[in-house]
C-alpha cells in the first residue's frame, strides 16, 4: 500500500512589490493613520477658521445704536445702501426713500413682492407735510399720536416730495414717527424719509433681537444693536386717516386702545365701510 505524503508548502522567498504594502509592520499602518489624522485636523482647521471668518465679517457689521454711529448711519443711507434698526417696536430695515436702487434692495432682501408698499420713517410729526397731505386733520392729533407706536396712512397730495415710483399704484403712504431716538436722528441727518420695514424675510417672525434675523446681516451695510426690544412682534399700530373726520384701524398692532382713544378724543368717528 502506497503512502501519500502531505505536498510541502514553500513560500517565494520574495512577494511581488505590489503585495508588500500588505506585510507591513504595524509601525507603517500607525504612520499611515496619523497622516490620515493629521489631514483630517487639517481640514477641520480650515473649515472652522472659514466659519470663524465669516462670522467675524458679520460681526464687523454690527454696531451699537448710540449718538455715536449716527453719522456712520447716515452716511450709509445717503449712499444708497441699507442699513438694520431697532424703532420703538420692531428692528426694521431702512433706507432713503428717493433712492430706488437701495428701496429696490430692501425688497430684494426681504423677498417681498412689489406689491406689498413701504413705510416711511421722518424725525419729527412736522416733517410729514412734506411727504403727506395732513390738512384735513384737526389741529393737535398727529402731536398726540406721534412720536409713537403708530403708523397714520395718508394721501401723499400733490406737494408730496417723495418718488412717484415709491409704491407704484398707491396714492397713500403709511407714515412713522418712531419714540426711539436713534432712527430719529438718522433721518433728521438724512434730510430725506427713510423708507421702513421690518427686518426679516416676508412671511417670517418680525425681529426684537438682532440674532433674529442673523442670516440677513450680510445683506446689509450696517446693523444697529439697541438690545432686545420690549414691545414684543406685534409692531406699530396702522390707521388710515386718509378720510375727513375718519380713521380705520388697519392693523392692531401694539398700540390700539391707545390710538382709538386719541382718535375719537378728536371727534374721529371710525370707518366702517368695507374696504
Amino acid at each position: 500500500m502506497n503512502t501519500i505524503m502531505p505536498t510541502k508548502l514553500v513560500c517565494p522567498q520574495k512577494l511581488p512589490s505590489f503585495f508588500s504594502p500588505l506585510f507591513q509592520s504595524s509601525t507603517g499602518v500607525q504612520r499611515l493613520q496619523s497622516m490620515y489624522t493629521l489631514r483630517s485636523r487639517r481640514d477641520i482647521g480650515r473649515v472652522w477658521t472659514r466659519r470663524m471668518a465669516v462670522k467675524d465679517a458679520k460681526s464687523g457689521l454690527v454696531r451699537p445704536a448710540t449718538e455715536d454711529y449716527t453719522a456712520e448711519a447716515i452716511e450709509a443711507v445717503r449712499a444708497g445702501k441699507v442699513i438694520a434698526v431697532p424703532t420703538d417696536t420692531l428692528y426694521g430695515f431702512s433706507c432713503d426713500a428717493c433712492s430706488m436702487e437701495a428701496v429696490k434692495r430692501i425688497y430684494e432682501i426681504k423677498g417681498r413682492k412689489y406689491t406689498k408698499p413701504l413705510a416711511i420713517c421722518v424725525s419729527d410729526v412736522e416733517d410729514i407735510q412734506r411727504f403727506a397731505d395732513t390738512e384735513h386733520l384737526p389741529g393737535g392729533l398727529l402731536d398726540s399720536l406721534l412720536p409713537g407706536p403708530v403708523t397714520v396712512v395718508l394721501r401723499r397730495g400733490e406737494s408730496s416730495i417723495l418718488e412717484k415710483s415709491l409704491n407704484p399704484g398707491h396714492d397713500s403712504i403709511g407714515v412713522r414717527v418712531p419714540d426711539s431716538s436713534f432712527i430719529r436722528l438718522i433721518a433728521r441727518g438724512s434730510e430725506s424719509a427713510l423708507a421702513l420695514t421690518s427686518a426679516n424675510l416676508s412671511g417670517q417672525p418680525s425681529s426684537v433681537d438682532v440674532k433674529d434675523f442673523e442670516n440677513l446681516w450680510d445683506r446689509c451695510a450696517y446693523v444697529y444693536n439697541g438690545g432686545v426690544l420690549p414691545s414684543g412682534r406685534a409692531g406699530s399700530t396702522v390707521v388710515d386717516l386718509t378720510k375727513l373726520g375718519q380713521y380705520k384701524i388697519l392693523r392692531p398692532g401694539s398700540a390700539k386702545e391707545e390710538t382709538i382713544a386719541i382718535l375719537e378724543k378728536y371727534a374721529l368717528v371710525e370707518d366702517s365701510s368695507v374696504s
